[in-house]
């Protein structure tokens, strides 16, 4: 999943329930970089070049 084993199911005191709450919506990063590098590669090609002052 992109994260360490244990990441939130070897923290001592949380129940599933706390688990799952401290997830919450989160992204794995590998998801996160695939998100950010396609937002890139989007803009290199519809940026306009910047106007020299």
């Amino acid at each position: 999943m992109g994260l360490p084993a244990g990441h939130v199911t070897d923290v001592p005191g949380l129940d599933r329930n706390a688990q799952l709450k401290a997830l919450g919506n989160g992204v794995v990063p590998q998801q996160a970089e695939a998100a950010i590098r396609a937002l890139l590669a989007r803009t290199e090609h519809t940026s306009t070049p910047a106007i020299a002052a």
